[in-house]
Formats: C-alpha cells, sequence, structure tokens
C-alpha cells in the first residue's frame, strides 16, 4: 500500500485519536463545585481590589499636659472616618522632657515607617524635624508655641511640617496683664525656665519686653531636670518675687505639680501658659484649648493623607482662646479675684 504524509496507513492520524476521545463528564457533586470556586476567585479579586489602606500614625510628645491635644485629634480622626485597626493605627511617645529619649522615639518612628508624625509641642516636633530629614516624612503639629523656629513662612512651611500655632509667644503679654488685673500690687516676678529648651531665647526675650512694659521686674531661674526643680523648687519664694509666670517650656511643664505646691505654700499667684495646668492647680491663664487644637490639626491631618503636600499647608492660629481661672488656688492664696475676670472667663475650677 502507498503511505500518506501522516505515516503508514495502518496508524491513525494522532489528530484523529484526539478527537475520538470521549468527553468526559462530571458527577454531580463536581458541577456544584465549579460554580463555588468560580464564585471565591472572583471575590477575592473583588476584595484585593476594595481593601482600605490602614494608616499609620506616630504621635511624639514631651509631657503629660500634652495629651489632651492627642485626645482631641483622635477623637475627630474617628468622625472624619479613621477608625483603629481598620484603616488607621496608632503609635504613642511621651518622652517626659527627657532630651535623648525623644531623639530615640522620633528614629524609631522614622525608622517603623509611619505615615504621619503628630506632634504636640515646639520641642517635640524639632525633634520630629529633625529625624524624619530625608525620609520626608509628614510632621503634623497640633500645637507649637513657637512656630518661628520650625517653618520659614506662616504661609506654608515650604517643607514636610504642617500644623497649628499655639499662639504661646503672641500671648506672652496678655498673660502679664493677666497676672496684673489679678494681682495688682505684684512688682517682681520669678520665672522658672530651662537654659537649654528649644523655646529658651524667645522666652527670655518676649518675657523681658512684656515684663518691662508692665514695669515688673523679671527674675529668671534656671532648672535643668525635674530633679534638680524637685530639690531646688523652694529658690521661688518671697524674697524674690511676688509672684510666678510660667513660660511655654517643656521642662517646666512636666514638673509643673513642683511649681503649683511652692507658689501655694508661699501665698504666690502662678499664671502659667496652658490651660490644662490650671486644672491641675495653676491659678489662671489666658490659652488655647489644646483638646480644641488636637480637633482642629485632625481636619490637616485628613489632607495630608489624603495626599496633599504639607510644606503648601498655612500654619494655623487657635481657632478660640480662653481665660480660665482656679477660684480653688485663689482662696488657698488668700487672693480675691475681681469680679470683672469672673464675667469674662471662659472656664472656672471650684
Amino acid at each position: 500500500m502507498g503511505r500518506t504524509g501522516f505515516g503508514s496507513c495502518d496508524k491513525k492520524p494522532a489528530v484523529l485519536e484526539w478527537e475520538s476521545r470521549p468527553i468526559r463528564k462530571f458527577s454531580g457533586g463536581q458541577r456544584t463545585l465549579i460554580p463555588v470556586l468560580v464564585f471565591l476567585f472572583f471575590a477575592c479579586l473583588v476584595g484585593t481590589a476594595g481593601a482600605q489602606r490602614i494608616y499609620s500614625i506616630g504621635s511624639l510628645n514631651t509631657a503629660d499636659q500634652f495629651i489632651t491635644a492627642y485626645e482631641g485629634f483622635r477623637a475627630r480622626m474617628v468622625e472624619l472616618g479613621y477608625r483603629e485597626n481598620k484603616n488607621v493605627r496608632y503609635q504613642y511617645y511621651n518622652s517626659r522632657s527627657d532630651a535623648h529619649l525623644l531623639a530615640r522615639l522620633a528614629d524609631k518612628l522614622v525608622q517603623d515607617k509611619v505615615d504621619l508624625i503628630v506632634t504636640s509641642s515646639t520641642t517635640a516636633t524639632v525633634a520630629a524635624a529633625k529625624a524624619t530629614g530625608k525620609s520626608r516624612i509628614p510632621v503634623l503639629f497640633l500645637s507649637a508655641g513657637n512656630p518661628q523656629k520650625l517653618v520659614t513662612s506662616y504661609a506654608g512651611s515650604g517643607n514636610n511640617l504642617a500644623g497649628i500655632s499655639s499662639a504661646s509667644m503672641e500671648l506672652v503679654e496678655k498673660r502679664f496683664e493677666l497676672l496684673k488685673e489679678l494681682a495688682p500690687a505684684t512688682k517682681r516676678v520669678a520665672m522658672p525656665v530651662d537654659p537649654h529648651g528649644i523655646n529658651y531665647k524667645s522666652n527670655i526675650s518676649e518675657s523681658r519686653r512684656a515684663a518691662a512694659r508692665l514695669g515688673l521686674k523679671l527674675t529668671e531661674i534656671n532648672f535643668n531636670n525635674v530633679e534638680e526643680i524637685e530639690k531646688d523648687v523652694g529658690r521661688i519664694n518671697w524674697a524674690v518675687a511676688d509672684a510666678i509666670f510660667q513660660p511655654p517650656d517643656s521642662l517646666i511643664t512636666e514638673a509643673m505639680d513642683f511649681f503649683v505646691k511652692q507658689a501655694i505654700k508661699e501665698k504666690m499667684p502662678l499664671v502659667t501658659s496652658l490651660l490644662v495646668n490650671v486644672r491641675r492647680g495653676c491659678l489662671a491663664t489666658y490659652a488655647a484649648n489644646y483638646r480644641a487644637l488636637g480637633r482642629q490639626g485632625a481636619m490637616l491631618a485628613d489632607k495630608i493623607l489624603k495626599g496633599v503636600n504639607p510644606g503648601s499647608l498655612p500654619i494655623e492660629m487657635p481657632d478660640k482662646l480662653n481665660l480660665v481661672l482656679n477660684l480653688k488656688t485663689a482662696k488657698a492664696i488668700n487672693l480675691e479675684i475681681p469680679k470683672e475676670l469672673l464675667i469674662r472667663a471662659d472656664e472656672v475650677f471650684e
């Protein structure tokens, strides 16, 4: 016999062998399983495409008194749709005025590659800005007593920082005026200060100017750490001053309880730079509400997490300033608060 192009005529072409195979039939159980597998496959694709990103936010602080800003921030973030462990995770760190610890904590947040670092003081913000360096991780300050240390312009930082001024430097003179209203006989004022603090030079220059304008003699008393304050807070007494003024200083803020105790012992009015310190026993302040600053800052955080360049955001001022008095402390130091001040007060602790 002749041959074909497929080979010997005694053999069937391979293609014919394939075509002659019987069609495989699936069992009932297999037919049920196929649509289930197809559904799971597409559900997996949809789930992957729709999965929410989980943002990582680190909070860097220097004293317990600043925690209310962080609490206000987180509360507002929930209202903006950020749910912890669903689309956001937080890391909270507090150096409690330890400069070396603060630097290490800032470095850790950078190493963890957080999406945003939130701070609550000028000191913490300077540490965060230094640590972020070339990483360009956004840094949002919920309050800064001296933003000029951080940015080139209030119209926008031009770097990886954005935030809110607590207006502490701008309010130095207002607080000295408040002290004079509370205790008109005051002539000498003691100001505890950290000579190594971030705001030291600004605190000195602003306070000296305000005191001189009001005819007050200002005595600066340096403290280097909390332990020294606890040991030597007695240096503030009637031999050197009639009243105490607390500037925006992280170390002094951390040790505020010692100053409050000494002020009450010496029957001295103590005007502070932080609202929360009036709750702790200081006599009075005119200041921003830190919880409100935190809520205000959350709006900026939302913009940054959605892609807005932090350097393009204007530095904001507090939405509201508060006059706050502590009547219990006034009674303890035998001071009668003028009725005019009581009427003007936004909040009074009794």
